[in-house]
């Protein structure tokens, strides 16, 4: 088990929309970045080789926002066991003064690279991304 996976977003002018903050499908799109990230930095070489993932699922809680110019820190992690070939993600967007704005779970599905058919998560490759202390 290790730590949550951090990264830092930095909302640019075409991330904003008419009301004057981050869009939410650019929410949408760092939760992707950074699941993705984390599948990079963490997933041992054969099983990045080997599978991929697809996002069944977006649950988000918007509690603030940003404006352009301003910064979050994301960070993620796998909060429990993996169902099938379907594992849930944690991300939450904490903002300068360290409040979660943005909260998703979601949930992916991992496939074979070479079938593109779903494959049971086995617990070997999801326990890089599991969270010390977390169920």
């Amino acid at each position: 088990m290790t730590e949550k996976f951090t990264q830092g977003f930095t909302a640019s002018p075409n991330h904003i929309d008419e009301l004057g903050h981050v869009n939410n499908s650019v929410w949408v799109q760092w939760v992707q970045d950074i699941a993705t990230a984390h599948w990079d930095a963490a997933a041992r070489p054969e099983d990045r080789e080997n599978f991929f993932w697809v996002v069944i699922r977006h649950e988000i809680d918007y509690r603030g926002n940003i404006a352009a110019g301003e910064s979050v820190r994301g960070e993620t992690w796998i909060d429990g066991p993996a169902q099938g070939a379907k594992s849930d993600r944690r991300v939450d967007f904490r903002n300068e003064a360290g409040e979660v704005i943005v909260s998703a779970r979601t949930t992916w599905a991992m496939l074979d690279k070479d079938s593109q058919r779903l494959v049971r998560v086995r617990p070997e490759v999801i326990e890089p991304f599991r969270v010390s202390g977390e169920s």
